[in-house]
């Protein structure tokens, strides 16, 4: 495709008048190959469209359904590819997130939340609204204004509300495309700033996951989800952590334990609901 639109820029130079079809022809070819990353400006870089990190920045993308679309398969192998890639990716990337998530909500939710319980007295509705608020902070903090400074910096031709608005649409997986980071010519490091930005989005979407959870079990305690008609938050047994740790379980236990010594009465009728299970 370069080749291509390198010819016809050649043409188009060496023609002494120039109609307009023709330089209507040539803006198609250009835009369409810009489309595709590829730019006939004589400062544009060098680097391919399809390097190593390039190659691993698309996938990463493509398995987190973030896909910029700056960078398309263009054979049709590589969209066959690209398809199956997905069907398996997709999924895998998700479910991967989702233990994840599954895992920090211990670490980063039940678990603050107890200690406020503890050690500040406060009701689970107050501590879990307090918890909320400074998780979201938290999060705007590190994951969006924070890394708004880094872009501004490095991508010359972005305003900080360019970097600001690039951060929100890569961590809600919209992806349009407009910016996207790395693609400037003669940028230095840009394997190693390439490789960041895959890490930002990956720590970044686990993150994203992680406060709409939060945010579904504060729904669910203050009874949001009832008052909509919507699902409840449920999880597996043995993820669930009381917060309060339950001083009735050893008695309930004793008695199960009581009930399944005991003989069975001749007098009484076995079923299935009498055999201990």
């Amino acid at each position: 495709l370069k080749i291509e639109l390198k010819t016809l820029k050649e043409q188009f130079l060496n023609q002494s008048c120039v109609n307009v079809t023709s330089l209507e022809n040539f803006l198609v070819r250009v835009l369409t190959a810009n489309k595709y990353g590829v730019s006939m400006l004589r400062n544009a870089s060098s680097a391919s469209n399809w390097d190593f990190v390039s190659s691993l920045f698309f996938a990463s993308t493509l398995v987190t359904t973030v896909g910029y679309g700056h960078t398309t398969p263009l054979s049709d192998a590589g969209k066959a590819f690209c398809i199956i890639y997905a069907l398996l990716g997709v999924p895998f990337t998700m479910l991967v997130l989702a233990v994840s998530v599954q895992r920090l909500m211990h670490l980063l939710t039940y678990k603050p939340i107890a200690l406020c319980q503890r050690w500040a007295g406060w009701n689970p509705k107050r501590a879990s609204i307090w918890h909320f608020l400074l998780l979201l902070f938290l999060v705007v903090l590190c994951f969006f204004a924070i890394p708004s400074v880094i872009f501004n910096a490095i991508e010359t031709s972005w305003s900080f509300l360019d970097a600001l608005y690039f951060c929100f649409i890569s961590l809600c997986t919209i992806g349009l495309g407009d910016y996207v980071p790395g693609e400037q010519p003669n940028q230095k490091l840009r394997s190693l700033y390439k490789i960041s930005v895959m890490v930002y989005l990956l720590v970044g979407l686990t993150i994203m996951f992680l406060v709409l959870r939060t945010f579904h079990k504060l729904a669910d305690l203050h009874g949001l989800t009832s008052l909509l008609h919507l699902p409840h938050c449920e999880e597996e047994e043995e993820d669930k952590e009381p917060i309060v740790a339950d001083q009735s379980a050893p008695n309930e236990q004793a008695n199960v334990d009581k009930n399944t010594n005991k003989p069975l009465d001749p007098s009484s009728q076995v079923s299935y609901s009498s055999i201990n299970r």
